[in-house]
């Protein structure tokens, strides 16, 4: 029987998962982003198409016409549910902490100026402030002194929390599908991506990741409960601090995320085969066949030659921003590696 989808979303992430549904034989149909919190447009998409899966790969969804949908007997990725508490911070942080306990920073909301110096007041200096609703990265701030603050006021809810001491900032790629030996859902991890962001941006990222044994089952059993509260299939990107043995929850996205990028090199099936065999209830394999390394380019690369020349490495462009792809026998040459390759292809 043939299958097909609804991506809703633009860019390098479409692309990719759309030549993941299509080596799998699924139909795949694309709406832009803004239609995903457009109720009725969203709907006559889904109708005139007859599509099987929705699956916004965009934060700002109606979550009210995602559950309509969802009762009609279409699947939404992950979740309804799982969309839902995915769509702002605060509904997510307060799941996570609150409901779940699962240990995160430090936090307080702010929709005021007078709220926003109080919290940073509070929580004390350093502090990073971001909106409460998701946004990619973008508008964070870290707040060194009261000075600070005034690149991080405007008339958005925010939430400030406090900066943690961590060694490392992880990404767990969690993929949840049909065991075929049970005929139940359960979950597989891919190996700990690790990677480094610089004013809210991402600047690398590798895998596999070197974490001691506790702090690896902290953080799968992070991932897992996490997952289990937003339901449903496909892969999940749950980011977290690590300091030691002892791993802070930060944001979990439903869909492919850029540090996952990496898994195109590093992966026998990268984050976007996995999210679309995990939709289609397909069997998962999680194997890291090399280790591998990313870096992002914010620049237009102007000697694709240069940058090829690297050992072992490759290129994902879309307009003037790209991924530089490197493996290695180690993470700390496949790291130099996808560095040089941006360096010698932007120079």
């Amino acid at each position: 029987m043939a299958v097909s989808v609804l991506l809703l979303g633009s860019g390098g992430y479409v692309e990719e998962l759309t030549a993941a549904f299509r080596r799998l034989g699924v139909t795949v149909h694309h709406a832009p982003a803004d239609v995903a919190a457009d109720g009725v447009a969203l709907r006559h998409l889904v109708e005139e198409h007859g599509v099987d899966h929705v699956v916004p790969l965009v934060e700002d969804v109606d979550v009210e016409m995602l559950v309509e949908l969802e009762k009609q007997g279409v699947g939404v990725v992950p979740s309804a549910k799982g969309c839902a508490l995915t769509l702002a911070r605060d509904t997510l942080r307060r799941v996570a902490n609150e409901d779940l306990g699962l240990p995160t920073t430090a936090y307080r909301f702010a929709d005021t100026t007078a709220e926003l110096r109080s919290a940073v007041e509070e929580l004390g200096l350093p502090c990073i402030v971001k909106p409460a609703k998701f946004s990619s990265g973008r508008g964070h701030t870290v707040v060194r002194s009261m000075d600070d603050l005034d690149a991080a006021e405007d008339d958005r809810r925010r939430i400030v929390e406090r900066f943690v001491d961590f060694d490392h900032e992880l990404t767990l790629l969690a993929v949840r599908s049909i065991d075929p030996a049970t005929g139940k859902l359960s979950t597989w991890f891919c190996e700990p991506v690790g990677h480094i962001h610089r004013e809210g941006r991402l600047q690398s990222a590798w895998q596999p990741m070197a974490l001691g044994q506790r702090a690896l089952e902290n953080a799968r059993s992070m991932a897992a409960r996490i997952t289990n509260a937003l339901g449903g299939r496909g892969l999940y990107a749950v980011e977290m601090f690590v300091a030691g043995d002892d791993v802070y929850f930060s944001a979990v996205t439903p869909r492919p995320h850029e540090a996952g990028a990496v898994t195109m090199c590093s992966q026998r099936f990268s984050q976007y085969d996995l999210h679309a065999r995990a939709i289609l209830g397909l069997p998962i394999d999680t194997t890291l066949v090399s280790p591998g390394a990313c870096t992002m380019l914010y620049e237009e690369l102007s000697d694709p030659a240069a940058a090829l020349s690297v050992p072992e490495s490759d290129l994902r462009l879309e307009g003037e921003r790209g991924v530089a792809l490197a493996t290695a026998e180690s993470v700390d040459e496949a790291r130099d590696r996808a560095s040089r390759i941006a360096e010698q292809g932007c120079a």
